[in-house]
Order: C-alpha cells, then sequence, then structure tokens
C-alpha cells in the first residue's frame, strides 16, 4: 500500500507540476506589470461586470484547479473582490481547450457546448452570491502599493520605473518564492490526500450494478469531492461509467464537480477565506452541478 501511495503522488505532482509552473508564473507576471488600479477597477467592484469579467478569463487561461489558486489568490491581493476570485476558481479548472475537444470526441458537440456554459453559469451565480457574503479574510490586500512600481507607498512616496532585469527577478521572485509561501503547504496537503483517497479507495466493478437513477447522482458528488480529477484526464473515466450504466446527467455533475473540487483548493480557500466561505462555495457547486446535470439529461 505505500508502494501504491507514492505511485499515485508522484503521478499526480508529474501531472500537476506544468500547471503549477504555469500558474506561479503568470500570477508573477500579474503582480508586477497589472497594476492594484487596474485590478481593482475592473474586479474590484461588487456587479456582474468584474464576475463576468473573470469568469471569462477563466475560461480562456490555459491551466487547471492547482495552476488557478495562485492567480485567484493574486487577483484577490490586488483588490478584486470575493465574488469574481470564486468564480475565476470554478471557470478556469471546468474549462479548458483540450478538454473541451476530448469531451467533444467521447460524447459530442451537445455535450461540450453545454458543460462549457454550465461552467460559465455556475461561475457567475457563485460569484454573484460570493459578493454578498461577508468574512474576514486572511490575506493581506495590496492596496498601500503604488499601480506603477509596485513598492509601498510611503509619505514621502517618489514613483520610479525598474529596469526589465529588474522585474524579471520580481517576477520570479513572486512566483517561485513568495506564492509557495503563500499556499504551498495547502497545496503539498491536497496532493496527499488524493494520492491517499486513489490508494485506499479504488473504485471498483460494483459501480456498474448500483450505478442508476438518484444513486448516479449521489456517487457523481460524493466521488467528486473525494477525488482529485483533472478535466481532461478524467472525461474517459466518466466515459467509461456511462457505458457502465451511470446515467449521462450525473456523468456531466462529475465532471463539473471533480476539477474543481481538489483538495489544495478546498484548503486554499479555507485558509485564505475562511470555513464559511468554502462551504458556500462547495454547497454551490454541489447544487449547481446536479441542477444542470439533471437539466442535460432531461433535455
Amino acid at each position: 500500500m505505500i508502494s501504491e501511495f507514492f505511485y499515485h503522488f508522484q503521478h499526480y505532482f508529474l501531472e500537476i507540476l506544468p500547471a503549477l509552473a504555469i500558474g506561479f508564473l503568470l500570477s508573477g507576471i500579474i503582480h508586477e506589470f497589472i497594476p492594484t488600479s487596474w485590478v481593482e477597477k475592473h474586479l474590484g467592484e461588487k456587479g456582474i461586470k468584474p464576475i463576468l469579467y473573470s469568469t471569462i478569463l477563466g475560461t480562456v487561461v490555459p491551466v487547471c484547479c492547482w495552476g488557478s489558486l495562485p492567480l485567484a489568490i493574486t487577483f484577490y491581493t490586488k483588490g478584486a473582490s470575493l465574488g469574481p476570485v470564486l468564480a475565476f476558481l470554478i471557470a478556469t479548472p471546468a474549462t479548458s481547450v483540450n478538454a473541451l475537444i476530448v469531451v467533444w470526441k467521447f460524447f459530442g458537440i451537445n455535450f461540450a457546448v453545454y458543460i462549457f456554459f454550465a461552467a460559465i453559469v455556475m461561475g457567475v451565480i457563485a460569484g454573484l452570491i460570493g459578493n454578498m457574503l461577508k468574512f474576514k479574510p486572511n490575506i493581506k490586500l495590496n492596496n498601500k502599493t503604488c499601480p506603477h512600481c509596485n513598492e509601498e507607498k510611503q509619505e514621502n512616496h517618489i514613483c520610479k520605473t525598474k529596469t526589465i532585469i529588474e522585474k524579471i527577478k520580481l517576477v520570479l521572485k513572486f512566483a517561485y518564492i513568495d506564492m509557495p509561501k503563500e499556499i504551498g503547504l495547502e497545496t503539498l496537503a491536497g496532493l496527499t490526500l488524493a494520492a491517499l483517497v486513489s490508494t485506499v479507495a479504488p473504485v471498483g466493478i460494483w459501480i456498474k450494478n448500483y450505478l442508476y437513477g438518484i444513486y448516479g447522482y449521489l456517487f457523481a458528488v460524493i466521488f467528486g469531492l473525494i477525488m482529485y480529477m483533472c478535466a481532461t484526464m478524467s472525461v474517459p473515466l466518466v466515459y467509461a461509467l456511462v457505458n457502465q450504466g451511470l446515467n449521462i446527467g450525473a456523468g456531466l455533475t462529475l465532471l463539473l464537480i471533480g476539477p474543481i473540487t481538489s483538495y489544495g483548493t478546498i484548503l486554499v480557500i479555507r485558509k485564505e477565506f475562511g470555513t464559511k466561505i468554502l462551504l458556500v462555495y462547495l454547497g454551490i457547486i454541489c447544487l449547481l452541478s446536479l441542477i444542470l446535470g439533471y437539466l442535460f439529461e432531461v433535455l
């Protein structure tokens, strides 16, 4: 069992490592080159427009749930509201070009189009609810930073322009030193939990005998919450489950919940925003995924 655990851990680590590297690098670029004033203007308001911006951005950014974590935290520290952050954390892992192509191949164009817009709907609704919640964040906002030189504003602050070499150094420092310090431990813990679950709770042949009707949706929720599933790699698995008897609506529910609720995401949200926000976040995802999955089955 120990060797199997390390096998799964290595598999997951190598799988998410490129996404994490890209996510950390993009977070460093955002931190250094996108002024705080721009983030506050476009993502810091309480209306629906910032939520739409972050949701659409999430659908095009080429990272998974693990890579989206440093980006979301960076946006928040630069002034984004909770709603756009939650919308981004839902839309980014649920949709990617690769995943949509694989979904199209296995399930057809109608399924692919539906799940794409389903992720957008979930992101927008979660964002609107998130903006209505009151909470005490653990993250220190970066509102006292100069939007031009990214230095803390002192009483007699003089803005200065950095050289390109200095900017690159700051990008790499924030990406691969500051961000791992902020969320690295939670990411590692999430990875460990995912490997542990894969080791002690494999899915056996009994699935095809029990995944019918409402039990299929119940399975989709539980399995999606406890297993690490990226948007692309989960498609063949769900396709196999559907062929074994899982109804198509429950399959769609699983494809929505699985990629969005990684252990890393859960632990980081709990650390940075608190248990209340985490429970609301998970509740919204589960409820909307069930509704959208059942609606697709009916249609």
